[in-house]
């Protein structure tokens, strides 16, 4: 069982003892066990017969190292196994609408038998509802439109989409005169690879509190609000057509710093940061770090203002989600995170030959207008029938097509002739050895057989690693996000054995795979792995992805030296990857 299993059986647990109306102290325990778990590059199973391991994991006691050597063991746990005979897992979504706390859930469950958001709305249809105490037909009115509300905005965003819609909302607000700025906060600032809602949080002369009104209406107007949730003094909330929520705050300057650290979270961080203000005799709010006996400000205008107070070193948003950073911030310890400007190649594209839509030289020119020294063309190979991947023949052929435009641009950028060869189920590469000698780049990557078992495809991958021409391989763990799961693969053997062969994992800056994500990035730096990142891009403007790909490096602590293509040339990069046979 992984890491991300084990936070989710803890979290679930935690909620089922909401349900039963537990401690709330044990609740906490469960979900701050979870959250430290989900954060863990070290894969608990590998340190559970040690219990001085684990508890050396912050937000795990004694009792929780019990219960996850239960979960390494049986798949579970006794208390989890008696919470489940008396409630059932879909009663955890219950929790999610508004208006049915744990007590309500217990009630309706032991009234009606109701555990899943589909039983509750026939119970409400069917009047059992009005039956039980607090349950007037008022309450089930409005218990079946949150249903129908739930249902239309349960979904999440990717965070390119989020982000093309927040530009979209800061171009229309910040037309209103006297609004200067606007930040995104919230998860999309923390760059999580989906965000739920958004945050966008507003300042300038126009939202000081004696004129703010003005600038309340002129976002209540948007043209591009569906629903209109609600519009207070300086806070307009509303949805979008594809249901997106989003929030509006209009905050005078002299708050926006406290208000923006506030909103941006995550939530752990937040704790952790106001209790540290508590043990300094102060208390931190939205609104300012204020000290506790008099109420005077300490800071509240800028953020780092306020990390300064607290003795901290300013921490990149990324960072924060109670991971270690502010203790490497009040140690002085905090990474010089990468940056876009860091990034001077991308190995990993395609073009006309293939799946893709854009020639050798349009995709060479586009790189060259974003300020890379070199890039490598990457078509398919022939097991992707539907890309119109390359045989052998058109491979050699494409080898000197690239060798060609290389030429035209006249030293101006490198291009270096690739290909992303298919693992087949087996492990075996899908050309021949003899035509991947010819190329600078091999990207090695999965595209077929997904549903493997976990034993055989680690053993597919690890021998596609030990083929002495793969350079780098690509997306390793084949996930698309909020499309298709990882495949069953033991990532952390894939990613030793690629540090042992010298081979560069691959994280792909589509947001469409985000892949390595972000903790197993930090897994690979500590493995000592090499790590690239790509776009994959298959259109020149898709080379703009690569922005994402850096969020992702920074929330897993990268600084350019933990990344080959910021090395200044194609000649300087070609001697850091895996030596060619």
């Amino acid at each position: 069982m992984d890491n991300i299993s084990i936070a989710r059986l803890l979290d679930e647990t935690a909620s089922l003892l909401e349900i039963d109306s537990a401690d709330p102290f044990r609740i906490r325990s469960y979900r701050r066990a979870a959250e430290a778990v989900e954060q863990q590059t070290t894969q608990l199973s590998t340190i559970a017969e040690d219990p001085k391991q684990l508890l050396a994991i912050a937000g795990i006691g004694k009792g929780m190292v019990a219960n996850i050597q239960a979960l390494l063991t049986t798949g579970t746990m006794p208390l989890r196994e008696e919470l489940l005979q008396k409630y059932k897992p879909t009663m955890l979504e219950l929790l999610r609408l508004p208006g049915m706390g744990p007590k309500t859930v217990a009630l309706v469950w032991s009234a009606c038998q109701v555990c899943d958001i589909d039983g509750l709305e026939a119970a409400a249809k069917a009047g059992h509802l009005t039956k039980l105490p607090r349950m007037g037909e008022k309450f089930v009115t409005k218990l079946l439109k949150d249903i129908e509300d739930h249902r239309k905005n349960s979904s999440r965003f990717r965070i390119d989409k989020a982000q093309q819609h927040a530009d979209t909302l800061i171009n229309l607000i910040r037309a209103f005169p006297g609004i200067d700025e606007i930040i995104p906060a919230g998860s999309l600032r923390r760059g999580r690879e989906t965000v739920g809602d958004l945050d966008l949080l507003a300042t300038g002369p126009a939202c000081e509190p004696d004129v703010v009104s003005a600038a309340v209406e002129h976002v209540a107007n948007l043209p591009l609000i569906d629903k209109l949730i609600a519009k207070g003094q300086n806070k307009v909330s509303f949805t979008l057509r594809n249901n997106l929520q989003v929030d509006v705050r209009l905050l005078p300057r002299a708050s926006y710093g406290a208000a923006l650290q506030y909103f941006t979270g995550s939530k752990m961080h937040n704790v952790a940061l106001r209790q540290r203000a508590i043990k300094r005799g102060l208390t931190l709010s939205e609104y300012a770090l204020l000290r506790l006996e008099d109420n005077v400000i300490v800071a509240a205008a800028s953020e780092a203002e306020i990390y300064n107070a607290l003795d901290l070193d300013y921490i990149p948003p990324e960072l924060r989600e109670n991971g270690g950073e502010l203790e490497a911030a009040a140690t002085h310890t905090l990474p010089q995170l990468i940056t876009l400007a860091d990034i001077r190649g991308d190995l990993h594209m395609h073009t006309e030959a293939t799946d893709g839509r854009d020639t050798i030289r349009q995709m060479a020119e586009a790189a060259l207008a974003r300020g890379l020294a070199y890039i490598a063309i990457t078509d398919h190979s022939k097991n992707l029938a539907m890309t119109n991947g390359l045989d052998d023949a058109r491979a050699l052929a494409h080898i000197k097509r690239i060798r060609e435009v290389d030429l035209e641009m006249e030293g101006k950028i490198r291009i270096l002739p690739g290909i992303e060869v298919d693992i087949l189920g087996d492990g075996a590469l899908d050309l021949d050895d003899s035509t991947l000698a010819q190329m600078d780049i091999v990207v090695a990557s999965v595209h077929s057989h997904f549903n493997q078992p976990t034993e055989e495809m680690t053993a597919r991958v690890l021998r596609a690693i030990e083929n002495p021409h793969v350079r780098i391989l690509g997306h390793p763990t084949g996930r698309k996000v909020l499309g298709r799961e990882a495949y069953a693969i033991n990532i952390d053997t894939i990613l030793k054995s690629a540090a042992q062969n010298g081979v560069a994992v691959e994280h792909n800056a589509s947001p469409a795979r985000a892949d390595l994500n972000d903790l197993h990035l930090r897994l690979a730096k500590k493995h000592n792995c090499k790590i690239v990142i790509n776009t994959d891009a298959h259109a020149t403007e898709e080379l703009d992805q690569m922005r994402y790909g850096i969020t992702q490096l920074r929330r897993a602590w990268l600084t350019p030296a933990d990344i080959l293509n910021t090395q200044p040339t194609a000649e300087a990069l070609l001697k850091n990857l895996r030596p060619k046979p």
